[in-house]
């Protein structure tokens, strides 16, 4: 697998699109902290990390849904730097996403965090995906 961040945003991707309640995703430490702001934001409803024979790990989300419409919360994950191009922004230039309504994770020198919150600490990183 040459882009596990990509593989991480098609399984949460699919999954959503086949109604599925729980996600199984292998984990690794760039993983467990988008899950970790995706959760902090409301995109999703729970998650655990659980360690398995080989000593990678998993990563089980709970999705979140509407509970009279049924819709997810997440509508769509885009992923912005790829290996073969690497997206970074200042602080300054930092992306919004639907006018703020979304959220943009980005991976910084002070860890993974959203667009907003490297705004205000005034850092900036890898643009790494787009989430509304």
């Amino acid at each position: 697998m040459t882009d596990p961040i990509a593989d991480y945003l098609t399984r949460l991707r699919n999954a959503v699109k086949a109604k599925h309640r729980v996600v199984e995703i292998p984990a690794s430490n760039l993983k467990k902290e988008m899950t970790r702001v995706l959760y902090e934001k409301g995109y999703i409803l729970k998650y655990k990390f659980e360690d398995t024979d080989n000593h990678q790990g998993v990563i089980k989300i709970a999705l979140k849904y509407h509970n009279q419409t049924k819709q997810s919360a997440i509508t769509s994950l885009k992923r912005v730097s790829t290996p073969g191009l690497r997206r970074y922004s200042n602080a300054v230039d930092m992306p919004k996403v639907l006018n703020g309504l979304g959220v943009a994770i980005i991976t910084t020198s002070k860890g993974v965090m959203t667009d907003k919150e490297a705004r205000l600490l005034g850092v900036g990183g890898e643009v790494l995906c787009f989430v509304s």
